[in-house]
């Protein structure tokens, strides 16, 4: 055969391209509401292809398609989908109608690594948030705290009021007790890193692990750096069933963020400004002295002290000198997006800038993003989202404390009648009864985190082969998120508890980057209108490179930061790297569009396991049936009913640790050397395993307007890791095994109505109401105690037979359990009503009903007699309450384990749309919110959310925590 000349291609391209361009159809249209409004936003595709648009703010939309034949599918978050048949349509002037969407059937959400399907097809119970939901109502500080409160079937936690984040969130009940109880979070397809990177301040706290591996020195969440602002929707992957597809990182679910897009036609920009205040949700308040009860003070207070005090009115309230202050929020974000039929981009700058209700504390984010999407031909898209943030938190001295430096420890014991102000010339006096002065610590202390971030992921959509019932797309997602974090925390000698170590500089350096890619091939095969196949399968692989390194500096120079401009240094480093490869296979299939039924299976290896080379196997399958799509008559009550069952498998990797016997350094006849740590490596250690069987319903009636989504799980952590201790012969003292399986139960029930519609009031309702109970199956190992501070306090028990969050303690001269940190269930109450289209009031209310707190801040402040119910006398035994309390020390807990019931307004806006005249302004809104300004709760102190140890298992312990906060905001925004 013959070569085709080199110069025929170039110009059979050049007589063919202004043909195929001048084929080229346009379709022009408008898509509005059943009242006629317009619908910004929606998204108009032609079915099978990658073309597709979206309307603009007026509803209009225009979109080039090789030919007059095919389907148009509309789309809009909640709406209903329509489908136009070009063939018999009036191209130039389409007129689309939308009915709402109240059970949100047709919304699309994830099923696969690259696949998705509407809810009304769907077989787990998916959460979705929206941008409304996450910063439309009262944006909160930070994403991790925007979540509070809005997922069903999860127990999100604040595990302090410090600025700049700090959030647990569990995702039906315990998934591990020493490995990873967090989710996994993918943004835009980046698997993005989530850890408390700890700054070291345990060296002048004296703050121990007590059994857990959670740090005490308050560390922040990575997460809390992304905008809720940029994010356009999430999908919480709650459970096994859901999220096996992502093997040996979902154990704990999986959060899936959709960041904010480009849309096609003119470019339009936004402006945005909140200004606001926050404040300490509630202050304890203080002890009211007499000359009697300081004279016969066991804490040997100077009576003396106190009439002079008296005398000269200098009678201080240090609780709230210290967390009484009102800080300036500010929040400001300027946003332009637009674009081509086959470009379009989204750039957003913002700049948040808060103040703490501590002097010197605060929090400042700033954020850059661009997102571009590009369609290189009508079968190759690509896809480009980038984030560069720089934060800093000033973040103060809170949290457990044995040195007695942190504010509220040294509170704790401090009487307001004693005087621990400056004089003239700046010199702070010492405080009689603590150990530090809690006035000159936070005037010349510093704890400050910052992190600069960038995120940065690809995403390639090309369909490879098409014909009329098949279609072969290569799907590839993937990217980079590294950031650096540098932690810095200074104590100058002048501080009354750096008389020993004659001034403290922490230094702290953090490099983490994630790496990560998926590839799959996806076929969708139409064998007929009523029977289609969805074929995926592909590779992954993820990488982690994280490095830590700490100095620690004493004796340090007076005036100086430097930790060489120190007498006394030491380091330690902690470096981690690890690699994840996966393959998966995944077949859907849809029979009359009424019967889902899925398959998969992800095939994992891992360096964090004993043998790096063996690889796991996690299997899913899923079934649902819409029986209103098939086998119900029509026109009947119920507009839609559709049964539910799946199950799948996850995995957690061991604990970092686990795996090799590490080296402790040490000084061996004046020469440095190396130790092996008492700790045991086990090279046999499994992964942990997660199953999960969920099953449920969901239906819809009254045209739509109300729709009730149910479902129960059965979840089962098999292989959980813990310590157990082994023979001193042996040379070691302990090591990682799997040591057991726990059991958690629970049931998730949505509710959502549309309660009025009318001309002149429109009111959307939800209500969620969720429990789970957990139980420890197996243990081989003895029971073990772990994460708080003993049975004496109340501590966590993980025993046979038991939960797994079950708190005990002494009383009655035994340990019995006292109590239990899981809820006994939690609710949500979301109301939105919209007046007149343009004025709107929403609320979320939270109520999270038992469940119970080891509350050691009464503890403290009874032993320092500052507790403002000190001499309440409610038993009327003729001695003070505290002195009680105190007494009950040693022989029972149960006054430590008190129940962390509350009902809390979690969020309250109002906001209006004006009308503005001209053609400059195409919208204006103005509001008011609130966040967390009111709860009802009869917890004994500041806030019932609280986790002295972070993240990690043992959440709900409390010692001294930065109090939370309770904020206001005025908005204004503006597009143009």
């Amino acid at each position: 055969m013959r070569k085709m000349p080199g110069y025929i291609l170039p110009m059979l391209l050049a007589v063919l391209c202004p043909i195929l361009l001048f084929a080229q159809v346009m379709v022009t249209g408008s898509v509005n509401d059943t009242k006629n409004s317009p619908v910004p936003g929606a998204s108009v595709k032609l079915r099978n292809t990658l073309l597709g648009t979206v309307t603009d703010a007026t509803g209009r939309f225009a979109l080039n398609i090789p030919a007059a034949t095919g389907e148009l599918e509309i789309s809009s978050i909640g709406y209903k989908t329509q489908v136009v048949n070009l063939a018999t349509a009036n191209l130039s002037a389409l007129s689309i109608q939308l009915s709402e969407d109240i059970g949100r059937l047709d919304e699309v959400v994830v099923t696969g690594l690259a696949t998705n399907v509407k809810r009304r097809n769907l077989a787990n119970a998916i959460a979705t948030v929206s941008s409304k939901d996450l910063a439309g109502t009262a944006p909160a500080q930070t994403l991790d705290a925007a979540l509070n409160g809005k997922i069903p079937g999860a127990y999100i936690n604040s595990n302090s009021g410090a600025p700049g984040g700090g959030i647990s969130v569990r995702l039906r009940g315990v998934t591990s007790i020493f490995g990873n109880t967090q989710p996994l979070y993918v943004v835009d397809g980046v698997f993005i890193d989530n850890s408390s990177v700890p700054g070291g301040l345990n060296v002048v706290t004296a703050a121990g692990a007590a059994g857990n591996t959670s740090n005490q020195d308050n560390p922040s969440s990575r997460i809390a750096d992304l905008r809720p602002e940029d994010i356009e929707s999430i999908e919480i992957l709650k459970g096994a069933s859901a999220a096996a597809i992502y093997g040996s990182k979902a154990a704990a679910g999986v959060v899936i963020i959709a960041t904010k897009r480009g849309k096609q036609g003119k470019t339009r920009f936004n402006f945005s400004q909140d200004l606001g205040f926050v404040k300490a949700r509630k202050l304890l308040g203080a002890r009211e002295f007499t000359e009697e009860r300081v004279a016969n003070s066991p804490q040997g207070w100077d009576l003396d002290e106190y009439k002079a005090a008296v005398a000269a009115g200098r009678i201080y309230d240090y609780e709230k000198e210290i967390y009484g202050e009102t800080g300036l929020t500010r929040n400001s974000a300027f946003s332009m997006t637009g674009g081509s039929d086959r470009t379009s981009f989204y750039f957003a700058a913002a700049q948040k800038n808060e103040e703490g209700i501590i002097q010197r504390t605060g929090y400042r984010n700033n954020s850059i993003r661009l997102n571009l999407d590009h369609r290189i031909t009508d079968n190759i898209k690509i896809g480009f989202s980038s984030n560069y943030i720089n934060s800093s938190a000033d973040r103060g001295l809170t949290q457990n404390d044995n040195a007695g430096v942190t504010f509220g420890v040294a509170l704790s014991s401090t009487p307001g009648f004693t005087d621990l102000h400056p004089d003239a010339n700046g010199n702070y006096p010492r405080n009689p009864y603590g150990a530090s002065n809690p006035i000159e610590t936070r005037d010349l202390m510093t704890n400050n985190e910052k992190v600069n971030r960038f995120v940065t992921g690809i995403n390639l959509d090309a369909i490879l082969l098409k014909t009329d019932k098949t279609t072969t797309r290569l799907i590839a997602r993937g990217g980079v998120d590294y950031y650096n974090l540098k932690t810095n925390a200074l104590f100058p000698s002048s501080l009354q508890f750096q008389q020993v170590a004659k001034g403290t500089s922490i230094q702290g350096f953090a490099n983490n980057l994630n790496t990560n890619y998926i590839l799959s091939l996806v076929n969708n095969y139409n064998l007929s209108d009523n029977l289609a196949f969805t074929t995926s399968m592909g590779l992954t692989q993820e990488k982690r490179d994280f490095d830590n390194l700490l100095n620690v500096a004493t004796q340090v120079i007076s005036g100086q930061s430097n930790v060489d401009q120190a007498g006394s240094l030491s380091a330690s480093q902690f470096r981690n790297k690890n690699k994840d490869d996966g393959l998966f296979l995944q077949e859907e299939v849809t029979l009359y569009d009424a019967i889902t039924v899925n398959a998969g299976m992800r095939i994992d290896k891992s360096t964090n396991n004993g043998d790096p080379d063996k690889y796991y196997a996690y299997p899913k399958a899923s079934l649902s049936w819409n029986i209103t799509r098939l086998g119900m008559p029509e026109n009947t009550f119920v507009d839609n009913l559709k049964l539910r069952v799946a199950y799948g498998e996850a995995g957690n990797f061991p604990a970092f640790g686990s795996k090799f016997s590490s080296l402790l350094v040490s000084n061996i006849e004046g020469l440095p050397g190396s130790l092996v740590s008492t700790q045991r490596g086990n090279s046999l250690i499994e992964p942990e395993r997660q199953t999960e069987l969920e099953g449920g319903f969901d239906f819809t009636i009254l045209n739509n307007r109300l729709s009730l989504e149910f479902s129960m799980y059965r979840k089962v952590v098999k292989d959980f890791l813990l310590q157990r201790s082994i023979s001193t012969s042996s040379g070691f003292s302990t090591e990682w095994v799997n040591a057991g399986d726990l059991r958690n139960k629970g049931i998730e029930i949505g509710l959502n109505a549309l309660v009025l519609s009318q001309s002149t009031i429109r009111w959307n309702s939800t209500v969620n109401f969720w429990k789970n109970r957990s139980k420890v199956t197996r243990l081989d190992i003895p029971p073990t105690v772990l994460g708080a501070f003993g049975n004496s306090l109340g501590t966590f028990k993980i025993e046979e037979g038991a939960s797994a969050t079950q708190i005990v303690g002494i009383d009655q001269g035994g340990v019995k359990k006292l109590g239990d940190q899981e809820p006994d269930f939690q609710m949500n109450f979301w109301n939105e009503l919209v007046f007149f289209k343009n004025l709107s009031l929403r609320f979320l209310l939270h109520w999270k009903e038992g469940g119970d707190n080891i509350n050691l801040t009464e503890l403290l402040t009874d032993l320092g007699g500052t507790s403002p119910d000190y001499d309440a006398d409610d038993n009327k035994n003729g001695k003070p309450d505290a002195e009680d309390r105190i007494d009950a020390l040693g022989s029972t807990a149960t006054i430590f384990v008190q129940d962390a019931s509350y009902l809390r307004l979690r969020e309250i806006a109002l906001y209006y749309n004006f009308k503005v005249p001209g053609n400059l302004i195409k919208g204006l809104r103005i509001g008011v919110s609130a966040n967390n300004f009111w709860t009802s709760t009869k917890y004994k102190s500041y806030d019932p959310e609280v986790s002295n140890f972070g993240s990690g298992f043992s959440t709900g312990v409390e010692v001294m925590p930065f109090p939370a906060s309770k904020r206001a905001s005025l908005h204004l925004s503006i597009d143009f």
